[in-house]
């Protein structure tokens, strides 16, 4: 998701940056990233208490909480940055932890989901594979 938000021309340096999801997988190791970026890094989920105030501080809001639609446009500043990592199949098909309507109209970018996150985390796993077999040769 660094790479992500890079090539978008995203500046993570001095960034306020919402995390919202503490897990293993996701949350802990995409906050400590962002921190080596020198973002300022905020980790919430979805049992903070006013999750909008810590997210409407944000320049970018990072959803990873795995709560079907834990986050609207009234979680997002005008013009901030929102990457979707939740994934949930509902009967009307894929859709994420951000509500993509609702939050696309306050977002200066967003993520769809599907088609956001997933593709770019294959992505980059092919590149670290790469990597790792350029070394061991």
């Amino acid at each position: 998701m660094i790479s992500l938000l890079e090539n978008e021309g995203v500046q993570l340096q001095g960034a306020n940056v919402v995390v919202i999801g503490r897990s293993d997988l996701v949350g802990k190791p995409l906050a400590q990233l962002l921190l080596q970026k020198n973002a300022t890094v905020t980790v919430a989920h979805s049992k903070t208490k006013d999750l909008a105030a810590a997210t409407l501080q944000a320049q970018v809001v990072i959803a990873a909480a795995g709560v079907l639609h834990l986050i609207g446009a009234e979680h997002i500043s005008a013009g901030a940055v929102v990457i979707d990592v939740g994934i949930h199949r509902t009967e009307d098909g894929l859709t994420g932890d951000v509500d993509f309507s609702a939050a696309s109209t306050v977002a200066s970018k967003i993520t769809p989901v599907p088609g956001g996150v997933g593709p770019m985390t294959i992505a980059e796993l092919l590149r670290n594979t790469l990597k790792a077999a350029q070394l061991q040769s």
